[in-house]
């Protein structure tokens, strides 16, 4: 299905071959610098589009592997967080939504949309609307790159670019360090890991360690909204913003707040 998907977007937007193995290029070189990732090898571009091929367009190394994992996060209110003295490490879900299979799934006979195009779009949307903010606002993103296909086609489901504009966005490099986004610096589902059950929520805390500044070599500079991508067919999709609830960590801002 995700190969599909990504011949449909070639199809429909002339998007090359390339733009897919662009993408598990930078999640590789991501994955490098994260220390809990399952894969930390670099690959080029031209061993990318080498490897074995899975089902066309994609590639073994475009794909993500079987994993084991775990992972936590602690949900808790502001009074908590003053109380305990935890200003300096609260992150603050600014909006979540979850958007379920629309009718556009089954009807439209669409492999982008079978695999959750829309209501990816849907939730995002939603997010956007309830925060008042935009996805330009956003500095740091990971989205579900099952497969590099999936990736690509999240770019124009989230908003980070325009219907059909994922292929540039991609050559510009706005998906990576320097660019305007950093999306998926963890190296992703693709090279990460996806431990499926613990996969969102390892996710999260990529990007509350990345807001906290506690990213190490893979910190993305002045993060300050983080978005969050996450999907599972048959189906769902939730998207979430994060920021630091206390910028400046004070006490008496936290006080001012509750």
């Amino acid at each position: 299905m995700f190969g599909n998907a990504g011949r449909e977007h070639m199809e429909k937007y002339g998007t090359k071959l390339e733009h897919f193995a662009k993408i598990a290029e930078k999640n590789h070189k991501h994955s490098a610098n994260n220390p809990k990732s399952q894969f930390q090898t670099v690959y080029s571009l031209q061993q990318i589009l080498e490897s074995p091929k899975v089902y066309d367009p994609l590639t073994k190394l475009q794909c993500c592997p079987t994993s084991d994992g775990g992972a936590a996060a602690i949900v808790c209110s502001e009074r908590f967080v003053h109380k305990h003295n935890l200003q300096g490490k609260a992150v603050e879900i600014v909006a979540m939504a979850m958007a379920t299979d629309l009718p556009s799934t089954f009807q439209e006979k669409s492999c982008m949309k079978m695999v959750g195009y829309d209501m990816s779009k849907k939730a995002a949307q939603e997010v956007f609307s309830k925060s008042g903010l935009k996805a330009t606002d956003v500095d740091v993103v990971e989205l579900h790159d099952c497969f590099s296909c999936n990736e690509l086609i999240t770019y124009e489901a989230l908003g980070l670019c325009p219907e059909g504009k994922a292929g540039d966005l991609i050559d510009r490099g706005d998906n990576t360090y320097g660019g305007k986004y950093v999306i998926n610096p963890s190296g992703g589902l693709i090279s990460k890991g996806h431990p499926l059950g613990a996969t969102g929520l390892a996710q999260c805390a990529e990007l509350c360690w990345q807001l906290r500044g506690l990213a190490d070599k893979r910190q993305v500079p002045h993060a300050k909204l983080a978005l969050q991508h996450n999907i599972g067919l048959g189906g769902a999709a939730v998207v979430a913003l994060y920021r630091k609830a206390f910028p400046s960590g004070s006490a008496s801002q936290a006080r001012s707040k509750l």
